[in-house]
Protein backbone atom coordinates (compact mmCIF):
# COMPACT_ATOMS: atom_id res chain seq x y z
CA UNK A 1 0.00 0.00 0.00
CA UNK A 2 1.37 3.23 -0.83
CA UNK A 3 0.97 6.33 1.12
CA UNK A 4 -0.86 9.21 -0.35
CA UNK A 5 1.25 12.26 -1.67
CA UNK A 6 0.84 15.80 0.08
CA UNK A 7 -1.08 18.03 -1.95
CA UNK A 8 1.65 20.04 -3.03
CA UNK A 9 3.39 17.42 -4.39
CA UNK A 10 1.03 15.91 -5.81
CA UNK A 11 -0.04 18.75 -8.15
CA UNK A 12 4.24 18.58 -8.94
CA UNK A 13 3.39 15.01 -9.88
CA UNK A 14 0.62 15.85 -12.21
CA UNK A 15 2.70 18.94 -13.39
CA UNK A 16 5.31 16.86 -14.13
CA UNK A 17 3.55 13.95 -15.83
CA UNK A 18 1.70 16.79 -17.74
CA UNK A 19 4.51 18.20 -19.39
CA UNK A 20 6.24 14.78 -20.04
CA UNK A 21 2.81 14.37 -21.43
CA UNK A 22 3.55 17.12 -24.18
CA UNK A 23 6.83 16.73 -24.58
CA UNK A 24 5.96 13.48 -25.60
CA UNK A 25 3.28 14.11 -27.91
CA UNK A 26 5.78 16.60 -29.32
CA UNK A 27 8.41 14.02 -30.43
CA UNK A 28 10.59 15.69 -27.83
CA UNK A 29 12.68 13.11 -25.99
CA UNK A 30 12.28 13.33 -21.95
CA UNK A 31 15.38 14.96 -20.00
CA UNK A 32 14.63 15.13 -16.53
CA UNK A 33 16.35 18.56 -16.17
CA UNK A 34 14.07 20.25 -18.95
CA UNK A 35 11.04 18.49 -17.80
CA UNK A 36 11.95 19.93 -14.47
CA UNK A 37 12.14 23.38 -15.73
CA UNK A 38 9.05 23.35 -17.50
CA UNK A 39 7.04 22.01 -14.96
CA UNK A 40 8.62 24.74 -13.13
CA UNK A 41 9.40 22.77 -10.36
CA UNK A 42 12.95 21.86 -9.23
CA UNK A 43 15.18 19.18 -10.41
CA UNK A 44 15.48 17.28 -7.20
CA UNK A 45 11.62 17.28 -7.26
CA UNK A 46 11.08 15.44 -10.69
CA UNK A 47 13.96 13.19 -9.32
CA UNK A 48 12.16 12.48 -6.38
CA UNK A 49 9.12 11.73 -8.56
CA UNK A 50 10.80 9.42 -11.24
CA UNK A 51 14.07 7.90 -10.76
CA UNK A 52 14.41 7.73 -14.70
CA UNK A 53 13.24 9.05 -17.89
CA UNK A 54 11.85 5.55 -18.49
CA UNK A 55 10.16 5.46 -15.35
CA UNK A 56 8.39 9.22 -16.08
CA UNK A 57 7.91 8.03 -20.25
CA UNK A 58 6.21 4.67 -18.44
CA UNK A 59 4.09 6.80 -16.10
CA UNK A 60 2.73 8.17 -18.98
CA UNK A 61 1.99 5.32 -20.93
CA UNK A 62 0.52 3.65 -17.61
CA UNK A 63 -3.06 5.18 -18.44
CA UNK A 64 -3.52 4.01 -22.13
CA UNK A 65 -1.60 0.15 -21.11
CA UNK A 66 -4.13 -0.13 -18.23
CA UNK A 67 -7.35 0.96 -21.07
CA UNK A 68 -6.15 -1.50 -23.21
CA UNK A 69 -5.85 -4.35 -20.50
CA UNK A 70 -9.17 -3.17 -19.69
CA UNK A 71 -10.31 -3.32 -23.28
CA UNK A 72 -9.15 -6.81 -23.65
CA UNK A 73 -10.43 -8.23 -20.89
CA UNK A 74 -14.08 -7.19 -21.46
CA UNK A 75 -13.79 -8.97 -25.09
CA UNK A 76 -13.09 -12.01 -23.68
CA UNK A 77 -16.41 -11.83 -22.60
CA UNK A 78 -17.56 -11.23 -26.07
CA UNK A 79 -19.70 -14.30 -27.40
CA UNK A 80 -18.02 -14.16 -31.13
CA UNK A 81 -14.36 -14.82 -30.78
CA UNK A 82 -13.42 -13.64 -33.62
CA UNK A 83 -14.76 -10.16 -33.40
CA UNK A 84 -13.49 -9.97 -29.98
CA UNK A 85 -9.73 -10.69 -31.22
CA UNK A 86 -10.67 -7.86 -34.03
CA UNK A 87 -12.24 -5.04 -31.72
CA UNK A 88 -8.88 -6.23 -29.51
CA UNK A 89 -7.03 -5.69 -32.91
CA UNK A 90 -8.70 -2.56 -33.63
CA UNK A 91 -7.96 -0.68 -30.32
CA UNK A 92 -4.91 -1.50 -29.97
CA UNK A 93 -3.17 0.09 -33.55
CA UNK A 94 -5.51 3.29 -32.38
CA UNK A 95 -3.72 3.60 -28.80
CA UNK A 96 -0.35 2.64 -31.16
CA UNK A 97 -1.02 5.34 -33.47
CA UNK A 98 -2.68 8.00 -30.60
CA UNK A 99 -0.52 7.64 -27.77
CA UNK A 100 3.18 8.52 -28.47
CA UNK A 101 4.11 6.85 -25.36
CA UNK A 102 2.77 3.54 -25.99
CA UNK A 103 5.24 2.06 -28.78
CA UNK A 104 8.83 2.83 -27.15
CA UNK A 105 7.26 1.34 -23.95
CA UNK A 106 5.51 -1.79 -25.29
CA UNK A 107 9.25 -2.26 -27.26
CA UNK A 108 11.61 -1.85 -24.28
CA UNK A 109 12.93 -4.91 -23.06
CA UNK A 110 13.40 -3.99 -19.55
CA UNK A 111 10.71 -2.19 -17.51
CA UNK A 112 11.22 0.70 -15.09
CA UNK A 113 8.83 0.13 -13.48
CA UNK A 114 6.73 -3.03 -11.89
CA UNK A 115 3.53 -1.95 -12.79
CA UNK A 116 4.52 -1.61 -16.57
CA UNK A 117 5.78 -5.31 -16.04
CA UNK A 118 2.19 -6.45 -14.93
CA UNK A 119 0.59 -4.42 -17.34
CA UNK A 120 2.61 -5.75 -20.13
CA UNK A 121 2.32 -9.22 -18.70
CA UNK A 122 -1.53 -8.87 -18.64
CA UNK A 123 -1.89 -7.34 -22.57
CA UNK A 124 0.06 -10.20 -23.68
CA UNK A 125 -2.14 -12.76 -21.73
CA UNK A 126 -5.48 -11.61 -23.19
CA UNK A 127 -3.82 -11.17 -26.28
CA UNK A 128 -3.22 -14.35 -26.41
CA UNK A 129 -6.14 -15.66 -25.18
CA UNK A 130 -8.28 -13.82 -27.42
CA UNK A 131 -5.98 -15.41 -30.30
CA UNK A 132 -6.52 -18.70 -28.69
CA UNK A 133 -10.32 -18.60 -28.59
CA UNK A 134 -10.45 -17.79 -32.45
CA UNK A 135 -7.93 -20.28 -33.20
CA UNK A 136 -10.19 -22.82 -31.57
CA UNK A 137 -13.41 -21.51 -33.23
CA UNK A 138 -11.68 -22.26 -36.18
CA UNK A 139 -11.65 -18.25 -37.33
CA UNK A 140 -7.99 -17.75 -37.40
CA UNK A 141 -5.21 -19.55 -39.90
CA UNK A 142 -3.92 -22.28 -37.52
CA UNK A 143 -0.45 -21.25 -38.37
CA UNK A 144 -0.43 -17.44 -36.45
CA UNK A 145 0.67 -17.79 -33.24
CA UNK A 146 0.85 -14.92 -30.34
CA UNK A 147 4.26 -14.07 -30.94
CA UNK A 148 3.41 -13.06 -34.41
CA UNK A 149 0.51 -10.29 -33.38
CA UNK A 150 3.14 -8.27 -32.01
CA UNK A 151 5.46 -7.51 -35.09
CA UNK A 152 2.62 -7.02 -37.02
CA UNK A 153 0.83 -4.81 -34.93
CA UNK A 154 4.23 -3.15 -34.76
CA UNK A 155 4.54 -2.91 -38.17
CA UNK A 156 0.89 -1.58 -38.94
CA UNK A 157 2.05 1.22 -36.47
CA UNK A 158 5.30 2.18 -38.27
CA UNK A 159 3.85 2.09 -41.36
CA UNK A 160 0.74 4.75 -40.36
CA UNK A 161 3.54 6.72 -38.77
CA UNK A 162 5.68 6.64 -41.80
CA UNK A 163 3.24 6.92 -44.34
CA UNK A 164 -0.11 7.77 -42.67
CA UNK A 165 -0.63 11.44 -43.94
CA UNK A 166 -1.67 13.91 -41.24
CA UNK A 167 -2.14 13.48 -37.94
CA UNK A 168 -6.03 13.58 -38.41
CA UNK A 169 -5.77 10.82 -41.25
CA UNK A 170 -3.86 8.58 -38.95
CA UNK A 171 -6.44 6.55 -37.07
CA UNK A 172 -8.37 5.92 -40.68
CA UNK A 173 -4.93 5.19 -42.02
CA UNK A 174 -4.35 2.47 -39.48
CA UNK A 175 -7.71 0.98 -39.69
CA UNK A 176 -7.63 0.68 -43.26
CA UNK A 177 -4.07 -1.13 -42.55
CA UNK A 178 -5.84 -3.37 -40.46
CA UNK A 179 -8.64 -4.33 -41.89
CA UNK A 180 -5.94 -5.72 -44.79
CA UNK A 181 -3.92 -7.43 -42.21
CA UNK A 182 -7.55 -9.39 -40.40
CA UNK A 183 -8.70 -10.43 -43.98
CA UNK A 184 -4.88 -12.65 -44.47
CA UNK A 185 -5.44 -13.68 -40.95
CA UNK A 186 -8.71 -14.75 -41.27
CA UNK A 187 -9.08 -18.49 -41.60
CA UNK A 188 -10.41 -19.32 -45.40
CA UNK A 189 -11.55 -23.07 -46.31
CA UNK A 190 -8.36 -24.11 -47.06
CA UNK A 191 -6.76 -23.23 -43.72
CA UNK A 192 -9.85 -24.33 -41.30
Amino acid sequence: MTTPLRKDAARNWDRIVAVARALIDQGTPLQLNDVAGRAGVGVGTVYRHFATPEALLETVATPCLEALVDHGRQALTGADPWRALECFLFRTVEAQVADASLSPVAAAATDALPRTTQLKEALRSVGTALLGRARDAGAVRPDLTSADLVPLMCGIAYAVHVHGGTPADRIDTAHRYLATLLEGLHATPEHA
